[in-house]
């Protein structure tokens, strides 16, 4: 084996590791839209039912929902489920697809999610600071832990964009191809 078959298989494994990390996150934040229509009904049934309210529940619902978008987010990019301007994507060759892919992972996905990264992490950090609590009397006291969901969403959204990267680059070499085909993935 040479160098750059080495390479190209430890790049492969790495992108593999990537894409399984991504892909038990999303599958285990998913199990939030059930929890999520499960509380709709609850707070729907006690307010129109029994004329109750609790602040806590429709937060819970909001965290819920801002967690399974945030933390799904490099999922569904895993799984092409994000909505994309399929003008010339779909009628390029395999490697032209690979270009676009290499080149909108280095300079449209990594930049974004450094710069979100970038503002995410002192504003979660102040809010850790103070352990920041909801407004509402009666509200969920994690606020810090929903403003962390923004930080995650960029280092989940990076870690999928350098593993498309890697894939797309090693499908640009006919030996990264072969290395990347021959047990991975």
């Amino acid at each position: 084996m040479t160098g750059r078959q080495a390479l190209a298989l430890l790049l492969a494994g790495g992108a593999d590791r990537i894409d399984r990390v991504v892909a038990a996150v999303g599958r285990a934040v998913m199990w939030l839209c059930l929890f999520i229509v499960l509380m709709q009904f609850v707070v729907v049934l006690m307010r129109y039912a029994f004329g109750i309210g609790r602040v806590w529940i429709p937060e819970s619902i909001m965290y819920a929902h801002a967690a399974l978008f945030l933390l799904a987010a490099a999922w569904t990019l895993q799984q092409n489920g994000h909505v994309r301007v399929d003008v010339f994507y779909s009628r390029t060759s395999q490697r032209g697809r690979a270009i676009i892919d290499l080149l909108g992972a280095l300079f449209l996905l990594l930049p974004f999610t450094a710069v979100t990264l970038y503002f995410a992490l002192p504003y979660a950090a102040r809010s850790w600071a103070i352990l920041e609590r909801s407004r509402e009397t009666g509200g969920l006291p994690f606020v810090y832990l929903l403003k962390t969901l923004i930080a995650l969403f960029a280092l989940l959204m990076g870690l999928q964009g350098v593993s498309q990267a890697i894939r797309a680059a090693l499908s640009l070499t006919r030996k990264g191809a072969l290395a990347a085909a021959a047990g991975t993935r």
